[in-house]
């Protein structure tokens, strides 16, 4: 029995919605060299002059500067910050090293206390930091947080230190990769968490790489000023001068080999971690070039060098764009729905956040 044409159609299933395409979306930096070099300066007066007890608020204003100025689907992220709790972070701090600092000249027992103490509280103040930075860091309205422990904080930045001090380095680059594991995966969107998948293998690699070229590049500025050692062993008291200019060009070089290969590290560093972090399931990539790279950090320290330090807020402005830029997140779908959908759980901040407070590393 044949089946009529307008039945026929009707039993025809609906055709089902395309899938929403993925979207790539770039990060930008749309800061200025004169723009913040207004606000530097007079936070760095106005920290001078109140003994650095400024330096607190100075950094609010910093961080709200390079937040704003941080774009990604064309909205930028936000600071929510309180300099109090940065300011109460810095004092435990100043008081942790001057503490120190003390106990030294009064005894070495005395000090190794102290350093001791200095070490235990380490991984609770770096702890709270992540708290901190996380929970007072949002994007269109929805915070970020960190649900990572103290328990957590001691095992990755003092067991694991202390382990890579005692194989002399070889569990160092083990160390670092538990470490970037940790801050990413217990970090949280909203209500999405970061996953970090980055091996310890990984990590070799690039400790290892920057270690030969490193290497490669001394012994061959080592063969280049063969005859200068030999002079030098042989006892400066009785080198010409030739030789001891020569000598100096040779520890020139090796400084400046040096100097190029910290932005080689820094560059398959950023690469591997970001390349590596999925927000839910959106993937990060960063496409970072050493030579370009090595050519900021480079005139970004003659710069500084021939001001007296006046271009430090452009060179930091230069080499923060050069990294945010080169960081894209490729949605799995429309970052508009991703958001929305955040939107609609509502933030993820419930918890009590009022012994939150701020530490830096740079202290």
């Amino acid at each position: 029995m044949s089946i009529p044409p307008a039945d026929a159609q009707s039993l025809d299933f609906a055709p089902s919605p395309a899938p929403s395409q993925p979207t790539i979306a770039p990060f930008s930096f749309t800061g200025r060299g004169g723009e913040y070099f207004r606000i530097w300066i007079v936070n760095l007066l106005l920290s001078i002059v109140t003994l650095g007890i400024y330096s607190a608020w100075a950094k609010v204003r910093r961080t709200k500067y390079f937040y704003d100025n941080t774009n990604i689907h064309g909205s930028s992220f936000e600071y929510h910050g309180n300099p109090i709790a940065i300011l109460k972070g810095r004092i435990i701090a100043v008081v942790l090293i001057g503490a120190y600092n003390i106990a030294f000249k009064l005894s070495p027992v005395i000090g190794l206390l102290a350093l001791l103490l200095m070490m235990g509280g380490m991984p609770w103040l770096i702890w709270k930091s992540y708290q901190f930075k996380l929970y007072n860091s949002s994007y269109r309205g929805i915070r970020f947080g960190f649900r990572g422990s103290a328990g957590q904080s001691y095992v990755k930045y003092l067991l694991l230190p202390i382990l890579a001090g005692i194989t002399f380095g070889l569990l160092l680059p083990f160390a670092h990769q538990r470490s970037k594991k940790y801050l990413h995966e217990e970090s949280k969107f909203g209500t999405t968490h970061f996953s970090f998948d980055a091996g310890a293998g990984s990590f070799y690699k690039a400790y290892l790489i920057a270690a030969a070229v490193a290497w490669l590049g001394y012994a061959a500025i080592l063969v280049m000023f063969g005859g200068t050692l030999m002079a030098m062993l042989a006892g400066l008291k009785h080198a010409g001068a030739a030789t001891l200019i020569n000598l100096s060009l040779m520890f020139f070089c090796m400084y400046a080999w040096t100097f190029l290969i910290v932005p080689l590290f820094l560059t398959m560093i950023q690469n591997l971690i970001w390349s590596h972090t999925k927000l839910g399931p959106h993937q990060f990539h960063s496409n970072l070039k050493w030579s370009k790279m090595a050519f900021i950090m480079i005139t970004n320290l003659l710069g500084i060098v021939f001001t007296l330090g006046l271009f430090t807020p452009f060179a930091q402005i230069r080499a923060l764009k050069y990294r945010v830029e080169s960081v894209t997140l490729h949605a799995a779908d429309s970052l508009d729905n991703f958001v929305a959908d955040e939107e609609a759980h509502g933030s993820a901040t419930s918890e009590g956040m009022s012994d939150l407070l701020d530490f830096d590393l740079s202290l």
